[in-house]
């Protein structure tokens, strides 16, 4: 029968000695199928050094009896032409030792492609995708012990086809509540003492421990739902880093079996760290939060407020460390019933937002939908090369560690200090990919000798064939392609159809992709990493902004400041558009105005500035608002200094409220919480030699009784007394008995105080007048 679906989840076993492939997948009625490929064999590459067919004696013999083939093959390197010998292997385990036997044959350079994994290794040779739709078109029904439809054998290579579409899946958020009185919670010790779920056609469900706290039976009612609901996507919010991990600890404790795999498996780690639920897709929304650098505190709460989902205001905020005192107080234990609510339907909110992006993200990087948001930028990019590398028979090289280099990046104007109104914003689209298409730059292409028909890049003069079409810019032409296709196809839709929503994630997710290639050129982590690439791309960036800085200025065009593919001009409209089209027109690429700044405020440091959308939205670039060795007052203080600045135009209104802010502080009117600096540690207590704050209030808790570790939030409170070093001031949050331990003049003078001031020196306010009160100007007074 033929059998088409879409790829949901791939993984593989060993039956007897024959390698079995697991395509896990979706009907477009809605069965859950899984498909078994038993024909595909694992192999790799061995690059001769010397003389092609002594080496293929050599290996062949080394290996004799061990491996199925040993045949030589043609294969580009680096668009180079090149004999390799492709050795394959039974089992994928066998690899690794083959590996190292064919590395000891005399006249042996290399050997490629022995670390990819199995399942990718076959889907990169069929050609096919994950979340795409894929076709069997001879599968045999067999029997198998799998929670899903259907099993069939394949009796013929699957292939992807173009569909536009998704099929109707069961999506299942859940988050859980630990009890934790010695602070950070231990799954040996510490029990689960809610499981909250949601999903469209249940809504919420919450499995709560008795007064006994006994979590073995919740886990095992969670268990029961979960199986019979029968998800195929689950997401959480930072269940990779705790819910899964912790939930699969805590199970084994208490003696139940987390069988939650469509195989009958509890969920494990797997690559990039995330945990694998095999044949469903485990997606953690943390991964894609972190990447919005417009979110700037990264909790469920902020996240969940800034797509919309649910207003701080409109829920309960509970500090993570308190939850044990809202458990043993029978009186607030109905609040925490609600926080875990308000969690969980804020985190299927974010699933709502969030997994049509990932999706299309999975589809066309390659990458399974379960790992895509886990892994980084730089593996993304380059699982994507490989499907065009394989296409065009290149070779992948091997990973290897490099050492860190520096090279010339983009051209960053020095700013304008101080406040200007009505500024636009023209920006390149896609500047950086567009450069490596129009002139060919890719590993494949450079050349370094004498070349006599190639692009030269400026300053740098590395050269780069003309023809034919190296391997990042061929796939940069398929993304544009793609993308452009695609946004024709969005027309023929209502906006804010579920066909256009489709679309526009994916379209949108074609051009990340793109933009993201040339972060990739310069990633020392790269497969196909080479430093010329990375600088003849930023060498024709600061080429190419420099021209059209010397136009602007001969237009007459104030230019406020520049960075990389961008630049801050008075927004004159006629000499505005004049710009644009020479860009556009005589230079070839293209630029828009991407925002209009009401107002904006920029300090003396590059990459540093505030400013006040037409639209009314305040953007911070470059604050403290942003780091994380700054406690949630001083971060709070600067977003809304920011905004009183710039939305009110009163500087004097800006100086009152830190004033004030100082007031209640020196009166001990705030929650602990405020002051709390959060701090990781990044290895373990023994192999630090500097004694920092966050390691001196570790210590202080592995003395009080805490279990602490690598990877784990520190979160510490500067107390009076102590020494003149500031890790002699400190305690953890959780051993203050009383707030007024906390010395309130460290918070005044060295958070509350700089955090504000990053902003309104520019303006010439003076740190006595935010500690003495003395009256501000009219922020009139400070327009450029």
């Amino acid at each position: 029968m033929e059998l088409a679906f879409w790829l949901l989840d791939i993984t593989y076993g060993v039956i007897g000695n024959t390698p079995e492939l697991r395509l896990f997948g979706i009907t477009d009625d809605g069965k859950r199928v899984l498909v078994l490929d038993r024909s595909f064999r694992p192999y790799f590459y061995v690059i001769p050094s010397g003389d092609v067919n002594a080496v293929f004696n050599n290996v062949k013999r080394k290996l004799e009896g061990k491996v199925l083939n040993v045949e030589v093959i043609k294969r580009k390197m680096f668009g180079n032409e090149v004999d390799a010998i492709r050795v394959t292997a039974t089992i994928p385990e066998k690899v690794r030792e083959l590996r190292e036997l064919a590395a000891e044959v005399p006249g042996v350079e290399d050997v490629l492609e022995a670390d990819i994994r199995f399942s990718q290794r076959y889907l990169l040779d069929m050609g096919v995708k994950p979340s795409n739709w894929i076709v069997v078109d001879q599968c045999e029904e067999v029997k198998g012990n799998y929670q899903v439809d259907l099993v069939c054998l394949a009796k013929s290579r699957p292939r992807m086809i173009e569909e536009h579409k998704l099929p109707s899946f069961r999506v299942l958020a859940f988050d859980i509540e630990v009890y934790n009185p010695r602070g950070m919670p231990n799954p040996d010790r510490d029990p689960v003492i809610i499981i909250s779920t949601m999903t469209k056609e249940d809504g919420v469900k919450m499995f709560v421990v008795d007064d006994n706290k006994n979590d073995a039976k919740i886990i095992r009612e969670f268990l029961d739902y979960f199986r019979k609901y029968d998800p195929d996507i689950v997401v959480g919010y930072n269940n990779n880093g705790f819910d899964w991990p912790y939930l699969v600890n805590r199970s084994s404790r208490v003696g139940v079996r987390l069988a939650l795999s469509r195989m009958g498996n509890p969920p494990e780690p797997s690559v990039y760290g995330h945990w694998s639920i095999i044949g469903r897709a485990n997606v953690d929304l943390y991964n894609f939060i972190e990447e919005i650098s417009e979110i700037k505190v990264k909790s469920l709460d902020r996240a969940a407020e800034f797509f919309g989902i649910m207003k701080r205001s409109e829920r309960v905020l509970i500090p993570g460390h308190r939850i044990h005192e809202y458990w043993d107080d029978k009186n607030k234990r109905d609040l925490l019933l609600k926080y875990a609510r308000d969690d969980v339907v804020s985190t299927y909110g974010l699933a709502e937002k969030l997994l049509p992006f990932a999706i299309q993200l999975s589809s066309i990087s390659g990458l399974p939908l379960d790992q895509v948001g886990a892994a980084s930028v730089g593996a993304r990019v380059e699982w994507m090369i490989f499907y065009e590398a394989v296409k065009r028979g290149e070779l992948a090289p091997n990973r290897e560690e490099r050492p860190y280099e520096t090279y010339k990046g983009a051209v960053v104007l020095e700013p304008r200090p101080g406040l200007h109104e009505n500024i636009a914003v023209i920006d390149f689209s896609s500047m950086y990919p567009s450069i490596m298409m129009k002139y060919n730059v890719s590993p494949d292409t450079l050349v370094l000798g004498d070349c006599g028909d190639c692009y030269v890049a400026p300053e740098v003069n590395y050269k780069f064939r003309r023809s034919p079409e190296g391997l990042y810019p061929g796939l940069l032409r398929i993304l544009v392609e793609s993308r452009r296709r695609v946004r024709d196809l969005m027309k023929k839709y209502p906006e804010n159809s579920p066909e256009w929503v489709l679309l526009n994630e994916r379209q949108r997710a074609l051009k990340v992709m793109a933009n993201a290639m040339y972060g990739y050129c310069g990633w020392l982590g790269a497969r196909w990493y080479r430093r010329e690439v990375a600088e003849a791309v930023t060498a024709w960036g600061r080429n190419l902004l420099r021209t059209v800085i010397e136009k602007a200025r001969s237009l007459g065009l104030p230019i406020i400041y520049g960075d990389t593919d961008s630049l801050f001009v008075r927004n004159i409209s006629d000499k505005v558009d004049a710009l644009i089209n020479y860009v556009n027109n005589e230079l070839g690429f293209e630029v828009k105005v991407d925002k209009v700044y009401r107002r904006v405020l920029f300090t003396e440091a590059k990459k540093r500035y505030v400013g006040l959308t037409v639209e009314g939205e305040v953007d911070i670039v470059g604050f403290e608002a942003v780091r994380g060795d700054w406690a949630e007052i001083a971060k709070d203080v600067q977003e809304n200094v920011a905004e009183i600045v710039l939305t009110t135009g009163d500087v004097g209104k800006a100086i009152s409220y830190v004033k004030s802010v100082i007031d209640k502080v020196k009166a001990y009117q705030f929650d602990i919480d405020d002051v709390i600096i959060w701090k990781t540690l990044d290895k373990s207590l023994n192999e630090y030699k500097v004694l920092t704050p966050h390691v001196a209030a570790a210590k202080q808790l592995v003395e009080a009784g805490y279990k602490v570790g690598k990877g784990d939030m520190i979160g510490y409170v500067v107390v009076k007394g102590g020494g003149a070093k500031l890790a002699y001031k400190v305690k953890p949050y959780i051993l203050i008995k009383d707030i007024r331990e906390v010395d309130v003049d460290y918070y005044v003078e060295k958070q509350i105080v700089p955090a504000a001031m990053r902003i309104l020196e520019v303006l010439g306010v003076k740190e006595s007048q935010l500690m003495e009160g003395k009256a501000g100007k009219s922020i009139l007074d400070y327009f450029s």
